[in-house]
C-alpha cells in the first residue's frame, strides 16, 4: 500500500495532458492541491491504527493486505464494511471522499468480463485480462476514476441514431493488437488525479450497438486522451484558516483515435454484458452513496444544530422538527444501504427472469435497497439547503469579508455587530459563519448540490430501477387474496 506522500510523487511525474481555462497544467498545480489533499487522507487511513482495519481488506486474488478501495467485495461485510469506510472519510472532509469510483468500477468490471469472455464471438480474455489488470490495480495500490456518462447529444435517439455516433464513445477499429476509440466521457469526477481510468458503457445496448459495448482501462495521462478539468474548490483564506482545504475536480475525458491493446479490453462489442455494466456500475456507486450521503447528512446536521445555537432557537419546536427530518433521511439513507450489504449475492436482475447468478461469485449489493437509499437521498439535497437557509437566516449571504474582519478600523465593531451567543467567543462564531457560506453559498456548494443530485444517476433513474425491479404485482395478490378476488391468471 502506498502513502500520501508516494501518491503524490507519482501524480508529478505523469504526462501532461490536463486542460484548464485555456492552459496546459501539471497534475500538482495549485489548483490541485485541496483535490490532492481530499483523495491523500484514502492513502493515511490505512497506516492509521484508529483506522486501519475498517480502510484495508485482504485481497482474494492473493492473500495480500490492500486498501478497501482496491478490493473485490467477497461477502455481505464487505458491503457493509466498503459503506462504513465511506461514512467514516467524508465525515472527515465533510464532502465527497473521491475514491469510491474505482472500487465501483472494478466490482461491476469483476462481473461482466467473467460473463463475456464465456461468450463464442469473445474478441479477447477478457476475464484473464481483467484479472492481471486487477492484481497490478491491488498491488500498486491504484487510485482509478470511472468514465461512464457518454454526452448523449440528441438525447431522444439512441446511440446508433445520433447524428454525430461520437457523442457516444465507440470502437472506431479493430486491429490485431488492440482497438481504437473516439468520444468523450464527461462529468467525470478525480479523472485528473486519478492513475487510470475504467471506462465502461452509459446505458443499455440493442443489437447494431456493438461499437458502443466496450469496457477498458487507461492510464488517465496516456496518449490520446485529453482531459479538459473543473475545479471546485473553495476560496483561499489568509486569517481563519480552515480545519482542512477540501475540493474536487472533474473532467470531460476526450478520447481522440486512442489506441487501447487488447490485453486492456474486458468488453469488446457484446451489447447484452455492456448495457449490464452499465447497470452495474449505476448499482456499486448508488451503494457507495449510502455511506457518503449519510455523511453528508452528518455534515448538515451539525451545520444546523450549531447555526440553531448561535442564533439562540435551538430549543424551538421548529427547529427540532427540521433536524429530526435532517436526520431521518441520512439513517433510512443508511439504512437502506445497509440492508442492501446484507441481501448482498452474486446475483443480478434480469427482466422476466428476476434474480439470476452472474459474475465469479463477489458479492453484488441488493439492487431495491441501493436504489430506494441513493434516490431518498438524492431527492432532499435542495430542500437541506432550504432548511439551513431557515435556521440561519440571511447572515450568511451579507456576511463580511475576511479583511474586513481583522481591519482593525472595522473589526471591533464587526465583532460587536456580528455576535448573537455570549456564550460562544466571537472568533469561533466567525469561523463557523465562514464555515457555513463555504457549504451553501460558494461556488463549490452549488456543484456539490448538483453532484449529489446526479451523481450515480439522478432520481428519475433510481424510480425507474425501483419499478422496474419490484414485485408489484406480488403485492397486487396480496389485496386479492384479502378482498376475496380470483387469484392472477397464469396466462
Amino acid at each position: 500500500m502506498r502513502t500520501r506522500a508516494q501518491y503524490s510523487e507519482k501524480l508529478g511525474k505523469m504526462n501532461r495532458n490536463l486542460y484548464c481555462n485555456g492552459e496546459k497544467i501539471d497534475r500538482l498545480d495549485e489548483r490541485q492541491e485541496s483535490v490532492i489533499n481530499v483523495m491523500g487522507l484514502t492513502f493515511d487511513a490505512v497506516w492509521d491504527p484508529a483506522s486501519r482495519e475498517l480502510c484495508t481488506a485482504v485481497s482474494h486474488l492473493t492473500g495480500e493486505t490492500i486498501n478497501r478501495f482496491n478490493h473485490i467485495h467477497q461477502n455481505p461485510l464487505d458491503l457493509h464494511k466498503k459503506q462504513d469506510m465511506t461514512r467514516y472519510l467524508c465525515n472527515k472532509v465533510g464532502s465527497c471522499i473521491q475514491r469510491c469510483m474505482g472500487i465501483d468500477a472494478a466490482n461491476a468490471i469483476n462481473a461482466v468480463a467473467f460473463e463475456a469472455q464465456k461468450s463464442p464471438r469473445a474478441k479477447t480474455r477478457y476475464y484473464d485480462n481483467w484479472l492481471k489488470w486487477l492484481e497490478r490495480f491491488q498491488r500498486e495500490d491504484l487510485v482509478v476514476s470511472c468514465a461512464q456518462t457518454d454526452v448523449k447529444g440528441e438525447r431522444l435517439k439512441r446511440p446508433a441514431e445520433q447524428t454525430d455516433p461520437d457523442v457516444y464513445v465507440h470502437v472506431v477499429e479493430e486491429r490485431s493488437d488492440g482497438i481504437v476509440v473516439r468520444g468523450s466521457k464527461v462529468h467525470i469526477s478525480e479523472a485528473s488525479i486519478s492513475d487510470e481510468i475504467l471506462v465502461v458503457p452509459n446505458r443499455a445496448l440493442l443489437k447494431g450497438e456493438e461499437e458502443y459495448a466496450v469496457v477498458f482501462a487507461v492510464p488517465s495521462d496516456y496518449e490520446g486522451i485529453k482531459q479538459v478539468v473543473h475545479f471546485h474548490n473553495n476560496r483561499k483564506r489568509e486569517h481563519y484558516q480552515r480545519g482542512i482545504d477540501t475540493g474536487y475536480s472533474d473532467s470531460y475525458v476526450i478520447f481522440d483515435d486512442c489506441f487501447i491493446p487488447w490485453e486492456r479490453v474486458f468488453l469488446c462489442g457484446e451489447v447484452e454484458h455492456g448495457g449490464i455494466a452499465a447497470l452495474l456500475f449505476a448499482l456499486f456507486h448508488r451503494h457507495s452513496y449510502s455511506g457518503c450521503k449519510p455523511a453528508m447528512l452528518d455534515y448538515v446536521i451539525g451545520l444546523a444544530g450549531l447555526a440553531a445555537e448561535i442564533n439562540g432557537i435551538e430549543k424551538t419546536s421548529h427547529v427540532r422538527e427540521m433536524l429530526s427530518e435532517l436526520i431521518m433521511t441520512g439513517e433510512l439513507g443508511y439504512s437502506a444501504g445497509y440492508t442492501a450489504s446484507d441481501m448482498g449475492k452474486p446475483e443480478i436482475y434480469f427482466p422476466g427472469k428476476g434474480l439470476v447468478p452472474y459474475g465469479p461469485g463477489g458479492c453484488i449489493p441488493n439492487s431495491i435497497y441501493c436504489n430506494v437509499g441513493r434516490c431518498l437521498t438524492g431527492e432532499a439535497v435542495f430542500h437541506e439547503q432550504e432548511i439551513l437557509c431557515n435556521i440561519a437566516g440571511g447572515m450568511p449571504a451579507t456576511f463580511p469579508y475576511e479583511k474586513d474582519l481583522v481591519n482593525p478600523e472595522t473589526r471591533a465593531l464587526l465583532e460587536k455587530y456580528l455576535s448573537r451567543n455570549p456564550k460562544i467567543p466571537v472568533e469561533e462564531q466567525i469561523k463557523f459563519w465562514l464555515t457555513f457560506a463555504d457549504f451553501t453559498l460558494s461556488g463549490l456548494a452549488a456543484s456539490t448540490n448538483y453532484g449529489a443530485y446526479h451523481g450515480g444517476g439522478s432520481p428519475i433513474m433510481e424510480q425507474i430501477a425501483i419499478t422496474s425491479q419490484y414485485d408489484i404485482e406480488g403485492k397486487k395478490d396480496i389485496v386479492r387474496a384479502i378482498a376475496g378476488m380470483a387469484p392472477r391468471s397464469s396466462k
